[in-house]
């Protein structure tokens, strides 16, 4: 099973480096010098890699200079991982793991979770609640527990948050 680590943006400078948005929990770990990603079905091997202006700057052996690393721009850098495997935080999960479980609100189920979008201000759930899709931030604040072995994710009803009839109105 495949996992998104990463999303390539701009070339930096002229020997190739890139600079990645990390989409991991454990940067230091699939970012590691030596290791590998795969980007558009081919291995890349990481060479170095450093932060820089919020971003992670990577050097991979497979791209030599400016030229090849403009093509790459926008691809995203996956990582193969077995089913079974867990993040090693304890607050942390795989999108394959929250895909589908119940959402429970005040100890009642009201729908499920369908996606997990990777927005630049934090994670969010695609969540299907009485036939309408909403997002919900996937913060402590809002999404206060998750149970693998039950199959549940429970979100804090806030008004508008699952039903935007009852949002406040915004003046």
């Amino acid at each position: 099973m495949r996992v998104v680590v990463g999303r390539i943006g701009r070339a930096h400078g002229i020997r190739g480096d890139l600079a990645v948005e990390t989409r991991t929990d454990e940067p230091e770990r699939r970012f590691a010098v030596g290791s590998s990603v795969l980007c558009r079905d081919r291995e890349l091997t990481i060479t170095a890699s450093r932060p820089h202006s919020g971003k992670l700057l990577v050097t991979f052996a497979e791209v030599p200079d400016r030229t090849a690393a403009e093509q790459l721009h926008g691809a995203l850098l996956e990582v193969e991982i077995d089913p079974d495997e867990v993040p090693e935080d304890d607050d942390a999960f795989y999108d394959h793991q929250l895909i589908g479980l119940a959402v429970q609100v005040d100890g009642a189920s009201r729908g499920r979770v369908l996606d997990v979008l990777h927005l630049p201000a934090h994670d969010t759930l695609l969540v299907e609640v009485d036939g309408r899709r909403v997002q919900v931030p996937f913060v402590e604040a809002l999404v206060p527990e998750v149970d693998l072995d039950a199959g549940t994710v429970t979100v804090v009803d806030r008004p508008g948050l699952l039903n935007p009839e009852e949002a406040d109105e915004v003046r």
